[in-house]
């Protein structure tokens, strides 16, 4: 380990003494200074040109930001009465559709009524005059039946008065 700090001692001597003769100071003079205070004021000016030159951009921009919010609440206060128009129209169109319709259901439900009315009172009609013909057709039928058993029963009876069994027969059917 002595071997090597003696040789980095060395070489540390030796680029010290020759930064030592490479060092040149630099003269700072008056003009320099008086430079320096002009580019400090262009710098300021310049900064103040920037400030200004932002607030006109800003400026220019909430212009343009408020003529844009104007035109677009324009554009939809537009569009929305146009769709207002629309559904009304729509909603009009729908509305006397449904009466149409609820018009024309109506009278098929009377026609359907009527119908309906008119089939009932012939079915009816046509069950009273099938009972009408059956009373009737069972009297015609009978009454000729009624008169012949009438004279048969006469005819018994006349037998009855000449032969006795017959006149007891016709007593048991409570016919003497």
């Amino acid at each position: 380990m002595k071997r090597l700090i003696i040789p980095i001692v060395l070489v540390l001597s030796v680029i010290s003494v020759i930064a030592q003769d490479n060092y040149q100071p630099v003269p700072y003079t008056l003009a320099d200074r008086d430079r320096l205070i002009k580019v400090e004021a262009k710098l300021n000016a310049l900064d103040k040109r920037v400030d200004q030159m932002d607030q006109s951009l800003n400026n220019r921009i909430d212009m343009v930001e408020q003529s844009l919010n104007n035109r677009i609440d324009k554009v939809e206060q537009s569009l929305n009465n146009r769709i207002d128009q629309v559904e009304q129209s729509l909603s009009s169109r729908i509305d006397k559709l449904d009466q149409n319709l609820n018009n024309r259901i109506d009278r098929l439900e009377d026609k359907f009524d009527t119908y309906f009315t008119w089939g009932f009172g012939l079915v009816l009609g046509a069950i009273f005059a099938l009972f009408g013909f059956i009373i009737y057709d069972r009297r015609t039928t009978l009454a000729p039946v009624k008169r012949e058993q009438d004279k048969v029963i006469e005819a018994l009876k006349e037998l009855g008065k000449k032969d006795a069994n017959i006149r007891e027969a016709l007593k048991k059917v409570a016919l003497w």
